[in-house]
């Protein structure tokens, strides 16, 4: 006797004023039952990752009860950061010796490090198990991070864990107006990204810029002793 095959898992969509949602209904996969056999189908029903932009990540926090879990490494963290959140990096400063990682750290140090002030760093081993330490499945979750793709990423790992209140901002907390939320550090959230010799790339311009403006003016209106001082090659 012909068997069933029984359906494909099916995704339902809606959306609300606090972003798009997935519901997921997991299904058996197509294997051939017996004929007259019809087992019942495993329905796992799981809300997707929530983003939302500063305002809504607000009221999360203020109606909801959401938690704020802020991932990003420990400079950036130490920078600025939300008041009462639980820092729980993705990503952690990697001091492993090895040659490999000696000369990588070694390149970074000197190019991204320098230019942007971003720490050698490497995924956290234990992210997940941190969070399940400090929070139930159950628990509502607000990811953030500077730019908003490792909120991402985390939320998602987290997903796969089990977690199914979860919530980001998205852009991250570059994209927070100062004031939004209340902050501990010694600059805006939106600037806890900026390091390196980045940060000064403004004001070296302005001083370059100074000096050529005078070395013209000068050579405009003082043409005899800016001949003396720079004779024709």
């Amino acid at each position: 006797m012909a068997g069933i095959v029984s359906p494909s898992p099916t995704a339902l969509y809606f959306t609300s004023n606090l972003g798009a949602r997935r519901l997921k209904a997991a299904s058996w996969s197509g294997k051939s039952l017996p004929g007259n056999v019809l087992r019942r189908r495993s329905l796992r029903v799981a809300a997707e990752v929530k983003f939302v932009n500063a305002e809504e990540a607000k009221k999360l926090i203020a109606a909801e009860g959401y938690k704020v879990v802020d991932v990003r490494d420990k400079t950036q963290f130490e920078r600025a950061h939300i008041k009462s959140c639980h820092h729980i990096p993705l990503f952690i400063f990697n001091e492993d010796n090895d040659l490999g990682t000696i000369v990588k750290r070694t390149v970074h140090n000197n190019f991204s490090g320098l230019f942007f002030g971003l720490p050698f760093t490497k995924l956290n081993p234990e992210f997940v198990n941190s969070v399940r330490n400090e929070f139930k499945q159950d628990s509502k979750l607000l990811i953030v991070c500077q730019e908003g793709l490792r909120s991402a990423a985390a939320a998602s790992r987290l997903e796969e864990a089990g977690y199914d209140n979860i919530a980001c901002v998205t852009s991250g907390l570059q994209s927070v107006k100062p004031g939004t939320f209340e902050s501990v550090g010694s600059t805006e959230l939106q600037n806890a990204g900026k390091a390196g010799l980045i940060t000064i790339q403004g004001k070296i311009s302005a001083v370059l810029g100074t000096v050529l403006v005078c070395a013209l003016l000068f050579i405009t209106f003082f043409p005899d002793q800016a001949e003396k001082l720079f004779p024709p090659g």
